[in-house]
């Protein structure tokens, strides 16, 4: 399995734990907001990921 499938599993795994959370504690909660923080450092990684394995020239 390669890294992306990995870090998008993970990004689906941390989506539904944040969504949970926001409905027990509210949007605001500082649980949500780290939990959001977490999940954007996901995307992050994906995006840097992804951007390695890519060609420049690809349209």
């Amino acid at each position: 399995m390669n890294n992306l499938v990995i870090i998008q599993r993970r990004i689906e795994a941390e989506r539904r734990k944040l969504n949970e959370m926001e409905t027990i504690y509210g949007l605001l909660h500082p649980k949500v907001i780290k939990q959001s923080m977490k999940l954007d450092e996901l995307i992050n990684e994906y995006t840097r990921e992804e951007s390695l394995h890519s060609s420049p020239f690809e349209c």
